[in-house]
């Protein structure tokens, strides 16, 4: 469960001798014999592990391909980590920001690396039903914490645009999935035209990540709390409720297709199921969750958006990771869950 790094898969290699120039000229300290290795997991930023002489430190620049660059703004989850860290324990500290495209070919970010254990999709003995209730315990403890936490304190009300976020993010992510789109799944296609007649009124503004899942956490080794919260990258301000969607979306269920399973281990006895998490949510802040169907169908949409922009990147030979070419499983069978939802009216 150590979030351990690889060799460096082919084509995302790093210019050595370019990063090792600038970090001994910016970075304190930053001088010395520099080793690179690669974090496997994730499908957005790339991350990387830098060994220099006694230091460890991890280096994020944006996927090989992109075009959507306001979706991979270094600079933005540079200066998110840079604010929170006062006021935020649970995260990183950034270190260092480069703008200079000529150094590594686009815009990175260097920050401290932080240790612990991190859930990705590989199911292990030690993971008994009693320890993944501890997880999801955790997960939901730090999630609470984030949405209580006073974002003007940390200097960060210029984030987002609180007012009018969920029709903004409903029309954003339907004109990203239109531009990506190489197949007709019927389940998305229905979406799109469900969440625009049936936007809820808009609540409180908190900060949001956006990304909320168990492999952007850092536990402790024992798995009773979330050490850290990982990728900022789309941070923003507004309705809490658009955080939790997208956790859903992500909350496997044992009943769900394996494809969805396979992204994560909240299918694995001892976890909440998603109505149980909804409801521990709903009591732990005080928010109505009435219409929570929304705010999932939403999350399942924009995941599925996700997953379509890197498959559609892949399809163009933008980028050579090979797991990038089985996304379509998972946008199907969201697609298929879309539809289950909507039938029923259940999350």
């Amino acid at each position: 469960m150590l979030d351990g790094a690889v060799a460096v898969r082919k084509g995302e290699e790093l210019n050595l001798e370019a990063l090792r120039v600038y970090l001994s000229q910016h970075l304190p300290g930053g001088s010395g014999e520099l080793e690179v290795l690669q974090f496997p997991g994730g499908f957005s930023n790339l991350t990387y592990l830098l060994r220099l002489d006694q230091q460890e430190l991890v280096l994020r620049r944006p996927p090989l391909g992109a075009s959507v660059k306001t979706a991979h703004d270094m600079a933005r989850e540079y200066r998110i980590l840079r604010a929170l860290k006062p006021v935020y324990p649970k995260v990183p500290q950034a270190l260092l920001y480069c703008s200079d495209e000529g150094v590594l070919g686009a815009p990175f970010y260097v920050m401290e690396r932080l240790h612990g254990a991190i859930l990705r999709n590989q199911a292990t003995p030690e993971l008994t039903s009693s320890r993944m209730h501890q997880v999801a315990q955790a997960a939901l403890d730090a999630l609470v914490e984030l949405h209580h936490l006073d974002y003007r304190q940390a200097g960060l009300s210029d984030l987002g645009h609180p007012e009018g976020y969920v029709e903004r993010q409903v029309r954003g992510w339907t004109e990203r999935y239109l531009k990506a789109r190489t197949e007709t799944v019927e389940g998305l296609e229905r979406a799109m035209a469900w969440l625009p007649a049936h936007l809820p009124p808009s609540g409180e503004a908190t900060l949001l990540h956006n990304d909320f899942k168990y492999d952007n956490l850092l536990f402790s080794p024992d798995l009773q709390r979330v050490e850290a919260v990982l990728d900022w990258e789309m941070a923003t301000l507004g309705d809490p409720l658009m955080d939790l969607g997208t956790t859903l979306a992500y909350w496997a269920e044992a009943g769900d297709p394996p494809s969805l399973q396979r992204f994560g281990l909240t299918h694995l006895l001892g976890n909440f199921s998603r109505a149980e998490l909804i409801q521990a949510y709903a009591e732990r802040t005080g928010r109505e969750a009435s219409r929570i169907l929304f705010y999932y169908v939403f999350g399942l949409f924009k995941v599925g958006g996700i997953m379509q922009q890197i498959y559609a990147r892949y399809r163009m030979g933008l980028t050579q990771d090979p797991r990038f070419g089985e996304l379509i499983h998972p946008i199907r069978a969201i697609g298929e869950r879309l539809e289950k939802a909507l039938d029923s009216g259940e999350v």
